[in-house]
C-alpha cells in the first residue's frame, strides 16, 4: 500500500494501491511511513510518488465510503478527522516535501499534492481537479483554506467553483506546479531537486516552525494587521 525507500538524503514514499484512493487504512499506512521519516536525523527531504502509471491519487475511496459493515478500508467514522490531520501534518512536515504527479490527482489526491512544498507533474497526461462540486459535495472550509493558501486567486476560483481540470502545462502556467516532465524523467527530476534542498531538512525544528508560522494557528499571513503595522510594532510579534 505504501512503500518507503531512500536515495541519498531523499526519502521516497511510494503509494502502491492502484488508484491510491483514500480510506482509513490508507491514511494510517501513509502516516506510519511519515513516522519513520520523521524519526530520522540529518539532512533529508521527502518525495511522494505513485506506482501507478495513470493515477497519482484518485481521491476518496467512494466504494468503501458507501459500503456497510466491515471493510478492508477500515473505520469510516474516524476517517474525516484522521485524513484532515494527516494533511495538516504534511503541510507542516519538518523537511522539504516534493511530489511527482504522474497522473490524475482528484479531490483528496489534489489536497495531498498541494500539501507538499513543491510539485512536479507529468507533461503529457493526467489532470489536477477538485471535483467535489461535480459529485454534489460542498468543499469543507479547511480544504478551501488549503486551496486558497496554495493557489492564486483566479486559479483558486476556477478550481473550487468550476472543477477545472488542469493539465500539466496548464498547471505550470497557473503556478500550481513548479515543473513538468515526461513520465520517464519525472521521478528522477523530482528526486534530484529534493536532494538539492535536503540540507534544509537537517534543522527540522526550524523548518517545521517556519511552516507553522505560514499555515498554523495565528499564522502571520492571516493576521488582522498588515505588514506596515507589524513592522512599526515588531516587538508585539517577536
Amino acid at each position: 500500500m505504501i512503500n518507503l525507500s531512500r536515495e541519498g538524503n531523499v526519502f521516497v514514499l511510494t503509494m502502491n494501491a492502484g488508484e491510491n484512493r483514500w480510506n482509513t487504512t490508507f491514511v494510517r499506512s501513509f502516516a506510519a511511513a511519515l513516522d519513520e521519516v520523521e524519526a530520522s536525523s540529518g539532512a533529508a527531504s521527502l518525495v511522494t510518488i505513485s506506482a501507478s502509471e495513470k493515477f497519482f491519487s484518485n481521491g476518496l475511496d467512494l466504494d468503501w465510503n458507501a459500503s456497510r459493515g466491515e471493510h478492508p478500508g477500515g473505520d469510516r467514522k474516524v476517517f474525516g478527522h484522521e485524513f484532515m490531520s494527516l494533511m495538516a501534518r504534511m503541510i507542516t512536515f519538518p523537511m522539504p516535501t516534493l511530489c511527482a504527479i504522474n497522473g490524475h490527482a482528484f479531490g483528496a489526491g489534489l489536497m495531498l499534492a498541494l500539501c507538499h512544498d513543491i510539485r512536479f507533474m507529468r507533461s503529457d497526461r493526467g489532470y489536477l481537479c477538485a471535483n467535489e462540486i461535480e459529485l454534489g459535495m460542498v468543499i469543507p472550509d479547511p480544504e478551501l483554506a488549503l486551496f486558497r493558501h496554495k493557489l492564486p486567486l483566479n486559479v483558486f476560483f476556477e478550481t473550487v467553483q468550476f472543477a477545472r481540470r488542469w493539465t500539466g502545462p496548464d498547471a505550470l502556467n497557473a503556478g500550481i506546479v513548479e515543473q513538468v516532465a515526461e513520465l520517464d524523467a519525472l521521478n528522477g527530476a523530482t528526486i534530484k531537486h529534493a536532494e538539492s534542498l535536503s540540507r534544509l531538512g537537517e534543522k527540522r525544528q526550524v523548518f517545521g516552525q517556519m511552516k507553522e508560522r505560514i499555515y498554523g494557528e495565528n499564522a502571520a499571513i492571516n493576521g488582522l494587521h498588515g505588514p506596515a503595522y507589524m513592522l512599526r510594532n515588531s516587538a508585539e510579534f517577536l
